[in-house]
């Protein structure tokens, strides 16, 4: 017998909850879990996907594509329009490193304000 699991929730450390939590629902929609805070907040999907962002003292963001501090996390979102999303989440604030590692018409990698690394995709 297989061990089934399904995947309910996905946290990310940052230095600021509240402001991450809103940068992703407004990329995402997904709704402001009501029990959010400084400390801790949270994003829930349709689905029964949780997003939560949880702040951490001297966070270091991620550098990518170098090592020196690890991605440590990396979400990908599949969106209709690549420069219509792009164009979006950099108004958002999401930043657009100069590496990009796929052929921009099939993928970018953008970064959250809080520089965690993460894809849209068609």
């Amino acid at each position: 017998m297989s061990l089934q699991m399904k995947l309910v929730a996905i946290t990310l450390d940052c230095p600021d909850p509240p402001a991450l939590a809103a940068f992703y629902q407004q990329a995402t929609g997904l709704e402001p879990h009501p029990k959010s805070d400084a400390d801790f907040a949270g994003l829930n999907g349709e689905d029964g996907l949780f997003i939560g962002f949880q702040r951490v003292d001297d966070y270091r963001a991620p550098r990518w594509p170098e090592q020196t501090v690890p991605q440590q996390l990396h979400l990908c979102f599949e969106v209709d329009d690549l420069d219509e999303a792009e164009a979006r989440l950099l108004e958002l604030g999401a930043g657009k490193p100069d590496h990009q590692p796929h052929e921009a018409a099939r993928a970018r990698v953008l970064t959250d304000p809080a520089g965690h690394p993460f894809c849209i995709t068609r």
